[in-house]
């Protein structure tokens, strides 16, 4: 097999893996060097400066002596198999780099013959990069599940990125699918990554020349949809990776069918949406200081498709609204819908010298489709304060952009109609640019 065919076989196998990022990492090249990893990241994102990004995501092997069911790699899987040699997948991925197709390495493998023995072919790699080629650009790399601490210390110490998937939210499910794998031997090398780079953090404060140990952190991936657990159990199993292993990321990845065993769904869409709800709540959890308890709970498991997590939140503590935009905390700004980061910073600074009203607030680029109904100027609502409440705010925010009235629109009610309950009309917006209220 020549290695254009590996190439094709291997990179296809690696698409399933989205525990991929924008590097962070410092790690500037020398004299003789090529590449530099200062803002590199992964294909088709963006990096902390603006530039889009490209890596060569391969994998070394995708012949794997486990039998998970969810992946397109298990043993039992009839799919072609390939492997590269450590120099050939060396030389590819230079030969890439200088004719400018990529920036970086994402490089993960199935597990072959047994963790160690795979471990050292991805060392090996590293080692042909670095030392050989003087590769100084981005480069991620998957520690493998119970190989041994020498090997995983040595592979981050070449490394910018690592990252051990845990793949299923709980024990019991990786126990049904994934019976070759443990709880154990996915947390112990992420406790291991975590020391490591805690202890070259306090070496460097001592000695400027020590070399650094995974400098982008480490990430991890589950698979969402494979298994009956809810939103809650994944967004409390994050909170606990993000608080017990220092995690940069958790990436969520909507299950593909690719397997016929009786415990996976059968004939059904990747649930896209439902990840796409879990970033959004991970954003909450890591940015805005909400806690998984507050997101949701035993009895509201699971988040609301047509809502984003800060607004379904909101919803269920109606209680803590309004909020009066010109007294409220900054910490309360950020936890309402359609108030970002930026928002809250842009009306604690304009508020120091004015008072603040809904025409301000468009003017200051916040979301007040979303925000209104948590949120008053001067003490006053945008609508009757008669209005608020949840079917109203709810039947609002889950209407979506083509049905609700445009400023310039007119719409005809009928006898049938709930007026108290009615997303806002054209009036009502025009007079919420304009401040009427």
């Amino acid at each position: 097999m020549d290695t254009n065919e590996k190439l094709r076989i291997l990179t296809a196998s690696a698409k399933f893996d989205a525990a991929c990022t924008s590097s962070g990492s410092r790690r500037k090249s020398f004299k003789g060097g090529i590449g530099s990893a200062v803002s590199a990241g992964c294909c088709h994102a963006f990096s902390s400066d603006g530039r889009c990004i490209s890596l060569l995501k391969v994998l070394y092997t995708n012949y794997c002596i486990n039998d998970c069911k969810y992946c397109i790699c298990r043993r039992s899987n009839d799919i072609e198999r390939a492997a590269f040699e450590p120099k050939e997948l060396a030389d590819l991925f230079m030969n890439f780099y200088r004719r400018n197709y990529v920036e970086g390495l994402f490089l993960s493998s199935g597990v072959v013959k047994n963790p160690d023995y795979t471990a050292e072919r991805l060392l090996e790699v590293l080692k042909l990069l670095r030392e050989e080629y003087y590769f100084c650009g981005y480069i991620h790399v998957k520690a493998i599940p119970g190989a041994s601490p020498e090997l995983i210390r040595a592979l981050g110490l070449l490394a910018d990125r690592m990252s051990v998937n845990i793949e299923l939210p709980s024990e019991n499910s990786l126990k049904l699918l994934a019976p070759q794998k443990t709880k154990e031997s996915v947390t112990k090398p992420m406790a291991q990554i975590r020391d490591g780079i805690i202890q070259r953090t306090r070496e460097i404060k001592l000695f400027r020349s020590t070399p650094r140990f995974v400098p982008a952190g480490q990430s991890t991936q589950m698979i969402i949809g494979a298994t009956p657990d809810t939103d809650y159990q994944i967004i409390r199993l994050s909170q606990a990776l993000y608080r017990t292993y220092g995690l940069k990321r958790v990436f969520y990845s909507a299950y593909v069918p690719v397997g016929s065993h009786p415990a996976l769904p059968k004939d059904i869409q990747p649930p896209l949406l439902r990840e796409h709800r879990l970033y959004q709540a991970d954003w909450l959890m890591r940015f805005y200081g909400f806690t998984a308890d507050e997101i949701l709970s035993e009895e509201k498991s699971h988040l609301d498709p047509l809502l984003d997590p800060k607004a379904f939140w909101a919803l269920n503590h109606l209680d803590q609204f309004p909020v009066e935009i010109n007294t409220a905390p900054y910490e309360m700004l950020l936890r309402v819908p359609g108030i970002g980061v930026n928002c809250a910073r842009r009306i604690a600074a304009a508020r120091r010298t004015a008072k603040l009203t809904f025409a301000d607030l468009k003017k200051l680029r916040v979301q007040l489709k979303n925000s209104v109904y948590f949120i008053t100027c001067g003490g006053k609502y945008i609508f009757p304060s008669y209005k608020m409440n949840h079917s109203f705010i709810y039947g609002s925010l889950t209407a979506s952009s083509s049905m609700l009235p445009a400023i310039t629109e007119h719409r005809q009610l009928t006898m049938n109609d709930d007026f108290d309950s009615l997303p806002p009309t054209a009036e009502e917006r025009v007079k919420c640019l304009t401040g009427q209220f």
